[in-house]
């Protein structure tokens, strides 16, 4: 069982017989009422979006996943394509599925997708990536007290700002929650 107090940004629940992904949630205490956590839902099914309000303490199911092991292959543009890594089934997901996560997806590399009563329903992405440098504007010299920064785009196509050393060819860290830059990775 999840309590209101488990909940965190991206966590699931079971709401009368739904799955339902919290997308962000807020603690309220008033002088005259009971605590009360307000959240805004994200139906994992339809995509659906809802804000609802939850007495403090109040208990959940918690979802049974089954998580399996994934190749990603390509994408044609609209739908993503993935290879079971053990009975090499292909299955395809869609935009909903990866909302946020397409920029760090790197053709041949293994991804775990969580599966809900036999369906795909997301993705799980690490907390950073390692990605390469493949365009990026030659660092000026200069002004070295302030921390200046330049845009790089990077192998996915993803575009951030990193630090003024940075070059083509690099591998650098990136946060996957943030999108921001976190050092970059030698060897």
């Amino acid at each position: 069982m999840i309590s209101t107090s488990d909940f965190r940004k991206g966590k699931k629940i079971k709401v009368e017989g739904e799955l339902w992904e919290i997308v962000d949630f807020q603690n309220a205490r008033t002088a005259q009422r009971r605590a009360k956590v307000t959240t805004k839902l994200r139906n994992m099914k339809t995509g659906q979006v809802l804000e609802r309000v939850f007495a403090s303490g109040e208990m959940f199911d918690e979802p049974e996943f089954e998580q399996r092991s994934f190749q990603y292959m390509y994408t044609d543009g609209s739908e993503w394509h993935f290879m079971d890594n053990k009975s090499f089934e292909q299955i395809t997901l869609g935009a909903d599925h990866l909302e946020g996560y397409t920029d760090f997806l790197m053709e041949n590399a293994d991804y775990r997708i969580s599966f809900f009563e036999g369906n795909p329903i997301s993705l799980d992405l690490p907390s950073s990536v390692i990605l390469e440098v493949v365009e990026s504007e030659p660092g000026v010299k200069g002004d070295s007290v302030s921390n200046l920064t330049k845009l790089a785009k990077l192998a996915t196509g993803l575009q951030v700002k990193v630090p003024l050393f940075i070059k083509v060819g690099d591998k650098v860290k990136v946060d996957t929650r943030t999108k921001e830059y976190l050092e970059r990775v030698t060897g």
